[in-house]
């Protein structure tokens, strides 16, 4: 699988300064938007999105991790929010079963562990590659962006009020 070119990374010293990142983030999106989470397990791909769908519900709802579901919606005032996690996909075709295909058309998808779509996830995505810092009692994390022009363009203030 491809990876889009890098366009930034962000150091965030907390949890709480990744989903301010988080909801920031969430004011640009729009349907049709598909951002691919990645990182390894316990990396902070659900904090994010859960940041993300808030931000869209405006509520501090309740977003749990969809991992034995694969997928949960969230309902906004202009759009549906996708929430997948596609770790216990057994192969990249079931995911058909859950209309993604659909929900890349329809709404804005946030797919925790993307690589498991293989060649289906659309070409346009936004990739987010979330690492936590190595020592094991720290919050901090590097969140790295990768899109193409598009999304560079779209993430230009983001990264800007990250650099200021």
């Amino acid at each position: 699988m491809n990876c889009p070119p890098l366009i930034f990374s962000a150091s965030c010293a907390s949890l709480d300064e990744m989903q301010l990142v988080a909801r920031r983030f969430a004011a640009i999106l729009g349907v049709g938007d598909v951002v691919a989470l990645a990182g390894t397990l316990g990396a902070g791909k659900t904090a994010f999105a859960r940041a993300v769908i808030r931000a869209f519900v405006q509520s501090d709802i309740d977003v749990p991790s969809p991992t034995y579901n694969l997928l949960l919606t969230y309902d906004a005032d202009e759009l549906t929010v996708y929430h997948y996690d596609l770790y216990r996909l057994e192969k990249p075709e079931d995911a058909f079963e859950l209309d993604i295909d659909e929900a890349f058309e329809e709404g804005v998808s946030l797919i925790e562990w993307p690589d498991r779509l293989g060649g289906y996830l659309p070409a346009d995505h936004l990739r987010i590659e979330i690492e936590p810092l190595a020592a094991a009692d720290s919050e901090e994390r590097t969140l790295t962006f990768y899109g193409d022009d598009n999304w560079r363009q779209r993430l230009a203030p983001l990264k800007e009020a990250r650099d200021a």
